[in-house]
């Protein structure tokens, strides 16, 4: 078992339930967490630290233990014009600036003449997902 305060290096794939690739460092750079730093779903860590270097596993995660499920408050409906005219279409993806200058992505969900519905959930809201997972160092 990886120990707390240790660096752990990865190399993964996920996926979602459908099979579909979303995201891959295969042949990358690894990733790089810490044991016990929050820097991983609980979930996702709590499997990881079971395995060795060396050891690969598929770890699959609940939306509700990943990006959690959709948000109906997340919603907000805006003036159409409030949107980029080449962004007025449903699925568009905006970046939108927080207070602390991070940008996160908002999808118009749904627009119409006058009116946008914009969704702030995260776009894997209510996903489940596959992990396959190597790890390839512990320090």
């Amino acid at each position: 078992m990886i120990q707390k305060g240790k660096k752990v290096s990865l190399e993964y794939t996920v996926y979602l339930e459908d099979g579909m690739q979303i995201d891959t460092n295969v042949g990358d750079d690894p990733l790089e967490f810490v044991v016990g730093k929050n820097q991983l779903f609980p979930a996702l860590e709590q499997e990881i630290v079971q395995l060795g270097v060396g050891d690969r596993k598929e770890i699959f995660l609940h939306a509700d233990q990943a990006y959690g499920p959709i948000v109906p408050d997340a919603f907000r409906e805006v003036e159409v014009e409030a949107i980029p005219a080449q962004f007025r279409y449903n699925g568009a993806v905006l970046g939108v600036q927080d207070p602390s200058g991070g940008v996160f992505p908002v999808r118009v969900h749904q627009i119409n003449e006058s009116k946008a519905v914009l969704d702030f959930n995260h776009p894997l809201a209510g996903k489940n997902l596959r992990f396959d997972v190597l790890v390839t160092r512990v320090s």
